[in-house]
């Protein structure tokens, strides 16, 4: 295979990065390689195809849309497949959600939201401008993202050049008394504009999974004094947490909800911002000092759009939620099975997410070297299980079966009897 073209593969060193691997031909949650290998994609090729490869009813969604309205400037413009699948998602979307704004993907749809947290104060007269995270997370690349994100390796060479955010530790169960007394002398001070949160599960982070009712009482002690929550659902919505949006495991409803990766079923780019009327009030007005300036070149995209409307109406379908549930049981199963496995942490489950935490002396980390290791050893079973460091888990389609879930559990015991 010629690996010489001039493409800049992301998250790798331009040397000495794991063998690429050429995909032909993708269909259910098979990937087909040149040389004929077929892998399993359980992680759902970066965790946004949700209703498998080569699914039938996106792609007539697609070419119908793509021969009727390809794409149109969506600034003083509209078009249907954006209004039916604004009317869609209001379907499932906690119920304080009234308006959408329309990015490309999770990076952008935080920034949006970051944006006009900062915006509405700033219409207000207002001088707040800090921002409140959680350590470990994850938000995006780009700078707004960046900012709200955790201070990690990656993000080193731009450190200085980002905005300064506070950060609460992570509520890992033992400490979340004091991570809920930290946060609400934080956000006391009254400078504060948004709590920016991966609800229930962060990704990058190693699928770390916290209590709903801690963050319950995050959300609430943020409403107290006047803090926006922007609920990062670019990872958690579609189904991913065994509900539509893991804030719906909470009695306090986000003012902002991220979307992106599984919203158009996971073949084309697309991202969302829902913003509720605590939002809304501040540019609701006729003033052009006060409108809100963002917008992208493809936003609104029509094709993007049919996509994502026919994906939701997919995810409603009481087939699609019971698949949903039949994997949830099934990582339940598998779980208890290896939880007393001497090589194992911990394993967690959260919805269609299990993630594995393997004992290694260097310690967690996204940087593991166990992470190369398992990943060429997976590749070799014809698994794609691609380790954040030491943490393997399982993020599949819905449309995944018993059998190949089986074969997921099993190369996962093999590596751990075998490998680690």
């Amino acid at each position: 295979m010629n690996t010489e073209y001039p493409i800049w593969h992301p998250f790798a060193p331009l040397k000495g990065a794991w063998p690429l691997q050429e995909v032909v031909e993708a269909k259910g949650v098979e990937l087909k390689l040149t040389n004929g290998e077929v892998l399993v994609d359980a992680i759902s090729s970066w965790w946004v195809n949700i209703h498998g490869h080569g699914n039938e009813r996106l792609a007539k969604a697609v070419y119908e849309q793509i021969l009727k309205l390809d794409h149109v400037i969506f600034s003083g413009f509209t078009h249907q497949p954006a209004q039916q699948l604004a009317i869609e998602l209001m379907k499932i979307l906690p119920s304080n959600q009234k308006k959408l704004f329309f990015s490309d993907d999770g990076s952008t749809a935080v920034e949006v939201a970051v944006k006009l947290a900062l915006q509405y104060f700033y219409n207000q007269g207002e001088e707040r401008r800090k921002i409140i995270s959680i350590e470990g997370a994850y938000h995006g690349d780009t700078f707004g993202a960046m900012s709200v994100s955790a201070d990690e390796g990656f993000y080193a060479p731009f450190k200085d050049l980002m905005f300064k955010v506070d950060q609460v530790p992570f509520p890992a169960g033992d400490n979340d008394a004091e991570v809920i007394n930290q946060f609400e002398k934080l956000v006391s001070t009254e400078n504060h504009v948004a709590f920016v949160y991966e609800p229930l599960l962060q990704g990058a982070a190693g699928m770390r999974m916290y209590s709903s009712t801690t963050l319950d009482k995050l959300l609430k002690i943020a409403h107290k004094y006047g803090v926006f929550c922007v609920a990062d659902e670019v990872l958690t919505g579609f189904g991913r947490t065994g509900k539509y949006f893991a804030s719906d495991y909470m009695t306090e409803q986000p003012d902002m909800v991220c979307m992106s990766k599984a919203l158009t079923g996971g073949i084309l780019p697309l991202g969302v911002t829902s913003c509720a009327d605590s939002i809304i009030k501040a540019f609701d007005n006729d003033r052009v000092d006060k409108a809100f300036y963002h917008g992208h070149s493809f936003t609104g995209n029509p094709v993007s759009c049919a996509a994502a409307l026919e994906s939701t109406r997919m995810l409603q379908e009481e087939s699609c939620q019971n698949n949903i549930q039949r994997i949830v049981s099934a990582h339940q199963l598998f779980a208890k099975k290896i939880e007393t496995h001497p090589k194992v942490k911990h394993v967690r489950t959260l919805g269609v997410c299990l993630a594995v935490e393997i004992k290694t002396d260097s310690g967690t980390s996204y940087f593991n070297d166990l992470r190369r290791i398992l990943y060429d050893f997976f590749i070799s079973k014809n698994v794609l299980l691609r380790p954040l460091g030491n943490v393997v888990y399982i993020y599949p389609p819905y449309i995944i079966t018993n059998t190949e879930l089986q074969k997921c559990y099993t190369v996962i015991e093999e590596a751990l009897d075998k490998v680690v």
